[in-house]
């Protein structure tokens, strides 16, 4: 049997070693650029590398940003390259007849251009003939000055002294030429390197990570260039491209930058393809490109089309205090409900911001904690020095806000309770009477303009009444019921704190009756949409969300700018946008942001005190005696009983027979009132007015479906 060896390769103590060599000598490099990596990373974190390597950049990106500017000025003013910047520039903007009067410029430049050529090309032919003319003349002069010399001093050598005169002049020029050429010539290129830093260190050229920290542009003064570059990087590409081709002339976009209180102001042009809306949605990053923070921008539209007005604050100016509200500065202060408006506080610009609450329904809203209860109870204190003016205050807050009306109100309610909701509802309704009854009282002299000054100074039944309900989201979001089944809160046909709001907004204006409110978080369920489009001086604090906005304001203040949900929660405390009549709005603006003067509830206490020393004392009531609700339906369905029709003025006596003392100023316009509430009307036969059995049967017959549907 044979048998067959078979060697198996072994490595070899040399193979062995060679294996791992070959893989030393594949990492070497990796080891290396970690160690590189390392020592990059270790440079870059010591602040004495950065400061130096900022400090290269910085002066690197002088000299060649300088370099670039004095280019472009030097291209500018040997070529049209100027005048062709602004016609784009006005093409852009859609300004043809600048068009026009750039392009006859450039064309009056292109043409003075030609000229000088032409008579640069002249004198050079001219020249030759120019220098011998020049220089035979020269020196004939001095020939005769040197005769003259001659002359006088019998010397003929003095005949060429004013010649070798000159001839050593110019030999003491030519050797200091001689002396100095040297030097400049060494120095010219750093002349030239410094003047080009300086031009590159007045334009800020270097990129704002390298500058010192004191020379950084964190709320620098705005100018035209720092708005254009800021619209230019908001990501819109057609506005940079319409900005790219204006060259560097985009402020031809710009109206004059104006001071306005505390920032500036300026309006903005936008060029074709680029809307309002765009640079609203924008805010946010066109306030970081002008190098501040969101709430110091503010973006309205102005009346012009394509445009937006931009007031910029200065860097960290809204955050400092207005000062004190001159009602607590002025211990001789009055205040005239007709004529007078109270001093409410400044807006931005730094004006005062005087509010006139005559016969005007009045809406404060935003988040909680937020100042709205302050910024109400101001406008009242101010109020209060009119001694003419009766106020009935509810606060379903209950924690003291109103303390201070104690002794000064005709009802103050505090508390938080259905019973408080209850009674509140009491007061507004009380309200309703009130005001039904001073129109039957205009009803029956006739007056057509309403209470006037005159009559409420003089007739004690015209008082001005103000009725102020705070926090009446509780009111609204109450689901309890009164004895007669319906609820007091909501925003139905039955709620009768709605029902009473919606009266008083109606027609409670003309009579001196008005209605504040103040209220939290506005939705449709806390704030009922007929109820917050009634009032005249709709404001609101910090909110949430757009949608609230909208609802607080309305949706044209919004659209056009007013943007309360863009405040700051905590931060802008008191600080209110504000819609509608009785406040000073600029021309073409329907918002205005008004900084209110805090007043605490100490400061509130000693205004009260000051109000109570002029006025007569006033027992306040904590709920109004109420008498036993009026069914008033139910009373004309007694009163025309089984008659088809009945003549109104027969029902009004009737009516007056059963309960005198509630129906002793009905006329014919408060009973076609009442039918209207339920969609009724009165008919008519032979020409009277009268009233038909079937229209109160209906109304009947409606109202219990109503209660039916709240149940």
């Amino acid at each position: 049997m044979t048998v067959t060896l078979i060697k198996t390769p072994v490595d070899t103590p040399q193979d062995a070693q060679d294996a791992p060599a070959s893989q030393a000598c594949s990492t070497r490099p990796e080891r290396r650029r970690a160690r590189y990596q390392r020592i990059a990373k270790a440079a870059l974190a010591d602040e004495r590398v950065r400061t130096a390597g900022r400090l290269a950049v910085r002066h690197a990106s002088y000299i060649a940003g300088g370099t670039k500017v004095m280019g472009r000025r030097v291209w500018d003013s040997r070529s049209s390259s100027r005048y062709e910047r602004m016609i784009r520039a006005a093409e852009a903007a859609g300004l043809l007849e600048e068009v026009k009067e750039w392009e006859a410029r450039a064309q009056s430049y292109r043409a003075a251009r030609h000229r000088r050529r032409l008579d640069m090309l002249q004198l050079m032919i001219q020249a030759p003939k120019a220098i011998a003319f020049a220089t035979t003349g020269a020196a004939g002069t001095l020939l005769m000055l040197g005769i003259l010399l001659a002359w006088g001093s019998g010397e003929v050598r003095d005949v060429l002294t004013p010649i070798e005169t000159v001839i050593d002049l110019v030999q003491l020029l030519a050797f200091l030429g001689g002396v100095i050429w040297d030097p400049f010539l060494f120095a010219a290129p750093w002349i030239g390197l410094a003047a080009v830093w300086a031009v590159g260190r007045h334009q800020h050229t270097a990129p704002q990570w390298a500058l010192p920290v004191s020379a950084r542009t964190f709320g620098d003064a705005i100018t035209p260039h720092i708005v254009v570059v800021a619209f230019r990087d908001l990501g819109i590409s057609a506005l940079r491209k319409a900005i790219e081709g204006m060259g560097d002339v985009g402020a031809a976009m710009l109206s004059p930058i104006k001071i306005a209180g505390c920032g500036v102001e300026v309006d903005v042009h936008l060029p074709s393809g680029v809307s309002t809306e765009e640079i609203q949605n924008k805010r946010r990053k066109l306030a970081e490109n002008l190098n501040r923070h969101e709430h110091e921008v503010f973006i309205t539209i102005p009346p012009q089309p394509r445009t937006v007005r931009l007031w910029i604050a200065d860097s960290g100016a809204l955050d400092e205090p207005i000062g004190a509200s001159p009602l607590m500065l002025d211990e001789d202060i009055t205040a005239d409900y007709y004529t007078g408006s109270a001093p409410w506080g400044q807006n931005l610009r730094g004006d005062a911001v005087p509010v006139s609450v005559f016969q005007r329904h009045i809406l404060l809203t935003g988040l909680s904690n937020q100042g709205k209860t302050a910024s109400l109870r101001a406008l009242a204190l101010w109020l209060a020095f009119d001694t003419t003016v009766d106020f009935y205050i509810a606060d379903l807050k209950g924690v003291g806000d109103w303390r201070g009306f104690l002794g000064l109100a005709q009802v103050l309610i505090q508390g938080p309770t259905d019973d408080h909701v209850a009674q509140a509802t009491d007061m507004v309704e009380w309200g309703v009477t009130e005001m039904q009854t001073r129109i039957a009282l205009l009803e029956e002299s006739g007056a057509t303009d309403g209470v006037t000054r005159e009559m409420a100074r003089t007739d004690p039944r015209f008082r001005p009444v103000v009725l102020i309900v705070d926090e009446a989201q509780v009111a609204y979001g109450c689901g309890a019921k009164s004895e007669d089944g319906r609820p007091y809160g909501g925003s139905r046909a039955t709620s009768r704190y709605f029902q009473a709001v919606k009266k008083i907004h109606d027609q409670g204006r003309a009579v001196n009756v008005t209605i504040w409110e103040g209220t939290q978080d506005p939705t449709d369920e806390n704030l009922p949409k007929r109820s917050r489009e009634g009032n005249h001086i709709r404001g609101s604090l910090v909110l949430g969300t757009e949608s609230q906005a909208k609802m607080a304001l309305g949706e044209a203040p919004v659209d056009a700018g007013a943007a309360p949900h863009k405040l700051r929660r905590g931060k802008d405390r008191g600080t209110l946008v504000v819609a509608g009549e009785g406040i000073p709005l600029e021309a073409g603006e329907s918002s205005v942001t008004v900084r209110t003067h805090f007043i605490s509830g100490e400061d509130a206490l000693v205004l009260t005190e000051r109000a109570k020393a002029r006025r007569e004392t006033v027992a306040t009531v904590h709920q109004l005696k109420v008498a036993q609700p009026v069914d008033h339906l139910a009373d004309l369905a007694a009163v025309v009983g089984r008659e088809n029709r009945v003549r109104t003025t027969e029902v009004i006596h009737r009516l007056k027979a059963r309960n005198h003392d509630v129906y002793e100023h009905w006329n014919g316009a408060r009973l076609k009132a009442l039918l209207a509430e339920h969609g009724e009307e009165p008919g008519t036969l032979d020409g009277y007015p009268v009233v038909k059995l079937e229209s109160v049967e209906r109304a009947l017959e409606r109202r219990a479906e109503q209660l039916a549907e709240a149940q």
